[in-house]
């Protein structure tokens, strides 16, 4: 009797293991909803056109990318040649190809605003006469690179659906290398451009 009330004791309480899980699930479940978040602090921006116009831009590109880099990691086991995940990209594809539409149309109508003039208090005026590198590098990096994940991505998707299983045949697989390239390069062009443009709302808002 004496002896089995340490047993019963101890399986009342949480394992280490199991202690470590859950604070890293939360961790993890608490740093997506924060970088999730991060679209919406333009709420609290004083100007009225960052407040509508980064939100909604925000909201789109932070979506694409998230899209954009799950769709870009699963392109290198696709490149070994690993089948199962075929079905899951062709969906992915699809939907990263609709949302960055969605974050290049939300991004143009940003675009009206920071093209402004410097009278009418243009962001793209105001880089160009206190921080030309900004302007002349990092937004016209923004400007260009995100506009080609769309027609990369039409392409790689008309190859997904058009070849279907039959990419990872021998005689496919330098279709199967381009294409998964290309999503990387998506990937990588996503993410530049959310970085870039999260640089230039620091230096200056819409």
């Amino acid at each position: 009797m004496l002896q089995s009330q340490p047993d019963s004791v101890s399986t009342d309480f949480p394992k280490q293991l199991d202690i470590a899980k859950v604070a890293i699930y939360g961790l993890s479940i608490l740093s997506a909803a924060m970088f999730l978040f991060l679209p919406f602090v333009n709420l609290l921006h004083p100007s009225p056109w960052q407040r509508w116009m980064g939100t909604i831009h925000g909201c789109g590109s932070l979506l694409a990318t998230v899209v954009a880099v799950y769709m870009g990691h699963l392109a290198f086991p696709l490149l070994r040649g690993v089948g199962k995940i075929l079905p899951q990209m062709r969906t992915l594809t699809f939907w990263s190809t609709s949302i960055s539409f969605l974050a290049i149309a939300t991004g143009n109508l940003a675009y009206m605003r920071f093209r402004a003039g410097i009278e009418f208090g243009g962001a793209s005026a105001w880089l160009k006469e206190n921080s030309p590198l900004t302007q002349y590098i990092v937004a016209e990096y923004h400007e260009l690179t995100p506009l080609f994940t769309l027609p990369l991505g039409v392409a790689c998707t008309w190859i997904l659906w058009k070849y279907g299983d039959s990419i990872l045949a021998k005689e496919n697989r330098p279709v199967l290398a381009a294409t998964c390239v290309a999503l990387m390069a998506i990937m990588f062009f996503t993410m530049g451009g959310l970085v870039t443009g999260l640089a230039i709302a620091k230096i200056k808002a819409l």
